[in-house]
């Protein structure tokens, strides 16, 4: 029989600084300990659940001391709940942690050549700063220990309580039910606790993501600076009578929802991107704005979820790009087009390229309602469409704009832009670590000459950096 290893426990550990992905870190003896739920200056008792030659991680079981520069957190779920895991840190600090983790990433991975890098511009609204949110109905509430206590006492035995809000923190299957979230402003508390409430006031059941069994499933609320407010319901069974008294239920009490649809999804998975949400009020989209340009944003769109932050990074991404009314400009992972859009009064000429559909769909509408003429949109892979026949009808790129999603482009594209060789590159990033693997790889024929990286989102270790890249 193996023997399991004994636990570790460290003591008095001084925490001295931000690791990145919400960690901070130790050194003991020249070895690195990454620790969670902490900040630099606490002193802690850390247990260690990974313990390797050169590095371990852990998690405190004692605070001995908290840093000096810790707060107050400002919402009742803060430690339970997946989002916002920095609240305890004043916001200069978190920024000063973003700013630090974009330069370590370029410095350590990139290992290029790099300009200063310019100040982190921070958010003006650290609060109620989300356009959209995505909340889960669930089988089975996150309980702590203390709550667990409680239920258990003189005998009682504990079952599983439905629950709305935001999955736990390290659990796919367990919902913290939330009160109030500080990330979206009313009515999306209102919202969410009113369909709560009538489920479990009309016996209409929660999901169990487990057995994949159960009604009421996840709820997303968009709002826009517009005044336009869009609910789409999912549920996971297809109970016609249920779903239109939940929705009557929804409109009557909601009458300011201009746009509410429900999605059926008896899949063992999340996504609706396969799936056709159905209009129950308004045309199936809002409207949102950035500066004077317009943007539809339907159900399954993806769109910047920080409106003011994306005015912000958006302008920057402009400014890089140094246009003058001539260049042709790819946009490349270019979405619903809102990049190409932002950018389009000071370019000759606007290609927009995007694998998914509808979202290419959405892009030619939004050039439509914005009367450019100067902009068009394809479906398919950049490595396929961006062919010498295309660059004979369309024209070579005089710069192009890249935003890939986390795990950063595909060697085989960082290939194709190299071969492009356009004069400028602008890229977008939501993962420093793996924008600064690119860089390494298109330092064979570019040089890094901008960095600016720019807060989206408040009290979490997420960051966008825009870099500016320049042929050698």
């Amino acid at each position: 029989m193996k023997r399991k290893k004994p636990q570790v426990v460290l003591k008095n550990v001084v925490i001295t600084d931000y690791a990145a992905e919400g960690k901070s870190l130790a050194r003991i003896d020249g070895k690195v300990i990454f620790v969670e739920k902490v900040v630099p200056g606490d002193v802690v008792d850390i247990k260690l659940n990974k313990n390797k030659k050169d590095f371990a991680e852990g998690f405190p079981v004692h605070f001995v001391e908290y840093s000096k520069d810790r707060e107050e957190p400002f919402c009742n779920h803060f430690g339970l709940c997946g989002g916002c895991i920095w609240q305890m840190l004043p916001y200069q600090k978190q920024l000063q942690y973003k700013h630090q983790q974009v330069t370590d990433s370029l410095q350590r991975i990139a290992k290029v050549n790099l300009p200063e890098i310019d100040t982190i511009i921070g958010a003006t609204e650290t609060r109620y700063y989300r356009n959209k949110l995505e909340y889960t109905f669930s089988t089975k509430k996150y309980v702590t220990n203390e709550e667990l206590a409680v239920l258990k006492k003189d005998g009682n035995v504990y079952e599983d309580i439905a629950a709305a809000g935001f999955h736990a923190r390290g659990f796919f299957d367990k919902v913290v039910e939330i009160e109030t979230c500080h990330l979206q402003e009313e009515p999306t508390n209102a919202i969410r606790n009113a369909v709560a409430a009538y489920a479990k006031e009309n016996n209409i059941s929660f999901y169990d993501i487990r057995n994949h069994v159960g009604f009421l499933r996840n709820m997303m609320v968009r709002l826009t600076t517009t005044g336009e407010i869009m609910v789409n319901i999912v549920v996971g069974e297809n109970y016609k009578t249920t779903i239109e008294q939940l929705m009557q239920f929804v409109l009557q009490q909601f009458p300011q929802i201009t746009t509410l649809l429900y999605t059926i999804n008896t899949k063992f998975n999340d996504s609706i991107f396969d799936l056709e949400p159905i209009v129950v009020k308004g045309n199936g989209y809002i409207t949102e704005k950035l500066e004077n340009y317009q943007f539809i944003i339907s159900p399954k769109s993806f769109f910047q979820t920080n409106t003011k932050q994306a005015e912000k990074l958006y302008s920057i991404t402009r400014n890089f790009a140094e246009l003058d009314g001539t260049q042709t400009v790819y946009d490349l992972y270019g979405g619903t087009g809102s990049i190409g859009i932002f950018v389009s009064n000071k370019a000759k000429k606007i290609i927009g390229v995007e694998l998914i559909k509808e979202a290419v769909d959405d892009a030619k509408e939004n050039a439509k309602i914005n009367n450019l003429s100067n902009a068009e949109f394809f479906v398919g892979d950049v490595i396929n469409i961006c062919t010498d026949d295309f660059f004979e009808k369309h024209g070579k790129p005089d710069v192009i704009i890249t935003d890939p999603p986390r795990a950063g482009m595909h060697e085989k594209l960082v290939r194709k832009l190299l071969d492009m060789a356009a004069p400028i590159i602008v890229y977008v990033s939501c993962n420093p670590a793996t924008q600064a693997r690119d860089l390494a790889l298109l330092d064979e024929k570019y040089t890094v000459t901008k960095v600016q990286p720019v807060d989206m989102f408040p009290h979490t270790h997420h960051i966008e950096n825009v870099v500016q890249l320049k042929l050698k």
